[in-house]
């Protein structure tokens, strides 16, 4: 249901694959940017990355899942 409301806006696999790769460099910015934050900080700084660390997974996934044709003709 996701996958076909997803191809049905336009939204291609490589578009998902990208921001799954995107996202990768994002946490790493976050990560190295908690190093430089206040320790009273860090912590919220450190999850925030932790976060951000866990969409790239998801992203690749759906991404995956939009390649599939057999998916989409539901």
């Amino acid at each position: 249901m996701v996958v076909q409301l997803l191809h049905r806006a336009g939204v291609r696999s490589a578009h998902l694959h990208l921001a799954s790769l995107a996202t990768v460099g994002l946490c790493v910015t976050l990560w190295v940017r908690a190093k430089t934050v206040d320790q009273e900080q860090r912590g919220n700084a450190e999850r925030r990355a932790l976060f951000v660390g866990l969409w790239p997974p998801t992203l690749w996934l759906i991404g995956d899942s939009l390649e599939s044709p057999s998916d989409l003709l539901g």
